[in-house]
């Protein structure tokens, strides 16, 4: 009851619809066979959201637009790469509650295919009816956002800005929370996760797991896998975010350094860019278990985790969970490049 409290004292726009499942991945372990030392592997379905396609962000944004509807906006402002999953729920959520949403978007490269440019998540925003623009470079976002702040004023409109990739420590608390209904469900399930494996972008989704875990008295559980900043930056910027929603939550203790773990060797050419190995994650949780991981953050996350378990790296015995977090739509947009690959 006092960490339900503790999140109730926040402003929130109820977007999800319950709980997402924990399944096991049963085929995956006959695959895997001996390597696996006993080790249970589980996924988390946040890709089951159900709003907008459904994905992690969701959780996140339902605190953020709770704090955009306490502050009487009526227009929500995003930016980000033209296939951000954080944009498409953006703009399902504002269509949801009635807001208007104007995404910038911006190009992954100097030359994005046509498909990357025009399907998947950017079809889906004009489809939920965000006005789009097309913005040059991660540079042209802050002038755009004032530029559209102030042309909302002069039509006696109000806009508010969600953080890019809805990170922040209000968006994080979606995750923290997430802990506590992890924690629930491995109760109903009579078991107890030994690691819990997310990818780790801007860090929001990671942060707050760790925040959550720590509410728990649970250090050390939650591995990132960054699939945007090298480990240092990457460990920075989620450990700061990790503080904040603690803090937030009025924590015990402090957010330690070492709580923050993020491994970036499977970070390849860069972000939205694909790897062999992430390819070849994809298929083969698509090939043994009919589940879609994303060409961005779970295909890599995902890899790591089936590397983990071929080197034996993991606790004999215990039970690994992997979070899910959604982004599937974007697959169409990767086409060319996921047919070329072998």
């Amino acid at each position: 009851m006092l960490a339900t409290t503790r999140f109730d004292r926040h402003p929130r726009a109820r977007l999800l619809d319950g709980p997402t499942p924990i399944q096991r991945l049963r085929r995956v372990e006959a695959a895997l066979g001996e390597c696996l030392h006993g080790v249970r592997l589980y996924v988390k379905r946040d890709d089951l959201t159900g709003l907008g396609g459904g994905g992690s962000k969701l959780r996140k944004l339902e605190f953020l637009f709770g704090d955009v509807l306490a502050q009487g906006a009526d227009t929500v402002i995003a930016t980000g790469p033209r296939q951000s999953n954080s944009a498409r729920l953006a703009a399902a959520a504002a269509a949801r509650l009635g807001l208007g949403c104007e995404l910038g978007l911006r190009p992954l490269g100097p030359a994005d295919s046509a498909a990357y440019a025009r399907s998947g998540n950017v079809l889906l925003d004009e489809l939920f009816g965000a006005t789009l623009h097309e913005l040059s470079d991660a540079q042209a976002a802050h002038p755009f956002v004032q530029s559209r702040l102030v042309a909302l004023e002069a039509q006696g409109r109000r806009g508010a800005l969600l953080p890019p990739a809805a990170n922040s420590g209000i968006g994080a608390l979606g995750y923290a929370e997430c802990a506590l209904e992890i924690a629930d469900q491995e109760h109903a399930m009579g078991l107890r996760f030994d690691r819990v494996v997310v990818p780790n972008g801007s860090g929001g989704t990671q942060a707050g797991l760790v925040a959550g875990f720590a509410l728990l008295g649970r250090r050390g559980v939650v591995r990132g896998v960054s699939v945007l900043e090298p480990a240092g930056k990457a460990h920075a910027q989620t450990l700061a975010v990790s503080r904040e929603c603690h803090a937030l939550l009025e924590g015990e203790g402090a957010i330690e350094e070492e709580d923050i773990v993020v491994d970036d060797a499977w970070l390849g050419p860069g972000y939205g860019r694909l790897t062999g190995p992430a390819v070849g994650a994809l298929r083969f949780l698509a090939r043994h278990e009919g589940l879609l991981l994303d060409p961005v953050y779970s295909a890599k996350a995902f890899a790591a985790l089936l590397d983990s378990v071929r080197r034996g790296a993991l606790t004999p015995g215990r039970a690994v969970l992997f979070v899910m977090t959604g982004g599937a739509s974007a697959l169409p947009a990767y086409a060319d490049e996921l047919r070329a690959q072998p």
